[in-house]
């Protein structure tokens, strides 16, 4: 049985947005020491997300989704929605600098079983308002899960006005959902949220930093990585809660280990590192030519900071 056999045999896609909640957390990728994808540490970290409070996984940017082959894209796509099975929604992206190569990837998603695509615009080129509605609409009309349309701007291209993405919600209803990360991140949410009459379904997607803020004005949930899942969970169950109080304890520590990560590539070596630490990899392999993103003394910071953000997740 083929990778997208095994996918789709048991679960097939959500049939609309409102099954796409919570925190879905973006993973990471896995390489063994001759630079493959390693699928045993894949699963693996899939049980250990799920079991510290994963509503759903994301294959996304700080997956090194954008140093993958279009084969490794696949696979990962297969992978991904295989693993998730029985456990919690899979979502993955499928940007890319072509509009030919993002709904060809959305197919492939949509056929091994993706709970919803999630799509990044061209971040090579400066496409206008009118070519980014074509390019994430092109993509939409590709399948008929839903679409998650990522402002990467924090990481990479330029962001993504407030009417392209009030339209595409206008022209696709709720089958457009949002993640926005382009700064202010508060006040372009609510604009985002005023522009479509309070209906759009949008995911916080800064690592938690602003969460709590976010919460406040109206997101369904957040696409922090996996490597704090456990933290980010307790936050997320303490907003739904309103239990406020706890939710500041656990989001101050949170904030100091999301500040030290300053670009996507350091995201992904913070990240890689915490899990090894955490008993889920064996290696904190990236691919390269990017490497040495943390030097000791942030190491050691960054462990201290994770220990008292685990003591505060337990006693808060």
């Amino acid at each position: 049985m083929t990778l997208a056999d095994q996918a789709t045999a048991v679960r097939k896609p959500a049939a609309d947005s409102r099954d796409i909640a919570g925190v879905l957390a973006v993973f990471q990728t896995p390489f063994d020491d001759d630079g493959r994808i390693d699928r045993r540490t894949m699963e693996s970290q899939f049980d250990w997300l799920f079991a510290n409070g994963a509503d759903g996984v994301v294959f996304a940017m700080v997956s090194e989704v954008l140093r993958l082959s279009s084969e490794e894209r696949d696979e990962m796509a297969a992978l991904t929605c295989t693993f998730a099975r029985r456990h919690g929604v899979a979502v993955v992206s499928v940007g890319a600098e072509s509009t030919a190569m993002a709904v060809r990837h959305a197919k492939h998603a949509q056929d091994v079983g993706a709970d919803a695509v999630m799509a990044t615009p061209p971040g090579l080129s400066r496409a206008s308002d009118e070519q980014l509605v074509r390019y994430f609409t092109a993509i939409a009309e590709a399948v008929t899960v839903p679409l998650i349309v990522q402002d990467a701007s924090g990481y990479v291209g330029a962001p993504l006005s407030i009417n392209v993405q009030a339209r595409l919600h206008r022209e696709l209803g709720d089958r457009a959902m949002f993640k926005p990360e382009a700064p202010p991140i508060g006040p372009r949410l609510s604009r985002l949220l005023d522009a479509t009459g309070g209906r759009a379904r949008v995911f916080e997607g800064t690592g938690g930093l602003y969460l709590i803020d976010s919460f406040r004005r109206g997101v369904v949930g957040t696409m922090p990585a996996g490597d704090l899942v456990w933290a980010l969970a307790a936050l997320w169950r303490a907003l739904c809660d309103g239990d406020f109080p706890r939710a500041y304890r656990i989001a101050g520590p949170l904030a100091l280990i999301v500040s030290l990560q300053s670009n996507l590539d350091s995201f992904v070596a913070v990240e890689k590192h915490l899990l090894v630490r955490q008993g889920v990899f064996g290696s904190a392999a990236m691919r390269g030519p990017v490497s040495d993103m943390i030097d000791e003394p942030m190491r050691q910071e960054i462990d201290r900071l994770v220990d008292l953000l685990r003591e505060t997740v337990d006693d808060a």
